[in-house]
């Protein structure tokens, strides 16, 4: 198959005409790292399988698209399904979009002669893209996931690279010290981020999205062991990084609740009901004013559109109207969700911008992670 073309082109369409990185991406051959993958149905159901091999033209276009391609939906990785089987469930591992690995490549400032770990092997672009840019000697691919190890090992090894790969829990213990580390994974604040800063060689550099935000944070280690940086004018959607066997379970039984329960508050809502999980900046505030919200969102033939949001506490909110109209909003729990998110867009909308994007940070060695721009500060994992 003729995949140098496609590559070109993506290359061209992801990094700038004299970026280093731009003969890079245009001689890793990305087809090879994602012979399979998933697709969501289109009625927005399952997920339905792809198959490179049975498809050449299809593959081709695929994998040469900036965009992210799904290989693991709940338990089950695209490799090791059937042709016509379906999935269920939530994304669960990815190939991330060549573009945004470009980007968090450039965030974390490799350089010639310095070890990079990258945190979340997936299907092993990154890892490709920097061995082929660094050397694969001074690169180290880690992952909790062996299967995904072992994969990209051994697709990487038939293109004549051959970094060191790691398969271990990054929450609870990261083998060697390196000079950067790259995180295409939502890491967590507090306890879970510790194994990771220990890794970091002082004088280092750490680029990473904190999990459940879309917030990009880069740093440099400090010789007291705080990592000082800022929050980048960039944002990404990774996953959270999965620690043991799998990810948790969703709070199944509350979003069951929220969907059809009258709540302890019904009131109508200010704003128009959003798609926070997909309002990036909505999503990241609320993630840092309370932790662990899970979201959901439904539009019924693109009008009808409800909101859920539940917490591990119990707290819950539904809101739905059609289109723009105001929501009728039902709240349980001890908290009031829904009246939490609209004071994140009221500041919103009378500051026209959230303290986020460009906030100084400071992540102590115990994982807690300072954010603070003029007179706003908070910290996450205390």
């Amino acid at each position: 198959m003729d995949w140098l073309g496609p590559a070109v082109r993506l290359a061209d369409a992801v990094t700038d005409p004299d970026s280093r990185w731009l003969a890079t991406v245009a001689r890793i051959p990305r087809h090879e790292l994602v012979p399979r993958w998933w697709e969501r149905e289109a009625n927005g159901g399952g997920w339905v399988l792809h198959d490179g091999a049975g498809d050449p033209g299809a593959w081709m276009e695929t994998a040469y698209s900036d965009q992210s391609l799904v290989t693991r939906v709940g338990a089950l990785h695209a490799d090791h399904a059937q042709v016509g089987d379906r999935a269920a469930g939530r994304p669960t591992s990815s190939a991330t979009l060549p573009g945004l690995v470009v980007r968090m490549l450039r965030h974390g400032r490799l350089g010639d002669g310095l070890s990079l770990l990258d945190l979340g092997t997936g299907s092993g672009g990154l890892t490709a893209y920097a061995a082929a840019r660094i050397g694969d000697r001074h690169g180290t691919s880690l992952d909790v996931d062996p299967y995904l190890i072992c994969a990209a090992g051994e697709r990487l090894g038939r293109l004549g690279m051959h970094p060191r790969f790691v398969t271990a829990d990054a929450t609870e213990h990261v083998p060697g010290t390196y000079d950067r580390i790259v995180s295409t994974v939502g890491l967590p604040a507090g306890p879970g981020l510790r194994p990771v800063l220990a890794a970091l060689a002082p004088g280092g550099r750490i680029a990473t999205t904190i999990g459940r935000t879309c917030l990009i944070i880069t740093g440099w280690k400090h010789a007291n062991g705080d990592v000082v940086g800022r929050v980048e004018h960039d944002m990404a959607g990774f996953m959270s990084a999965r620690s043991g066997d799998d990810y948790p379970p969703e709070l199944t039984d509350l979003f069951a609740h929220a969907r059809t329960e009258d709540g302890d508050e019904i009131s109508t809502g200010r704003y128009p009901v959003v798609d926070v999980a997909n309002s990036w900046e909505l999503r990241s505030m609320l993630e840092v004013t309370v932790p662990g919200v899970e979201l959901a969102f439904e539009e019924v033939h693109g009008l009808t559109r409800t909101a859920l949001l539940v917490h591990p506490d119990g707290s819950w909110a539904r809101a739905s109207a059609d289109w723009i109209a105001p929501p009728e909003v039902h709240q349980g729990g001890p908290r009031k969700l829904w009246n939490i998110l609209e004071r994140i867009r009221n500041r919103l909308n009378a500051e026209g911008s959230l303290p986020l994007l460009g906030a100084h940070v400071r992540i102590t060695p115990d994982g807690v992670c300072h954010l603070s721009r003029g007179g706003w500060g908070t910290a996450i994992g205390d």
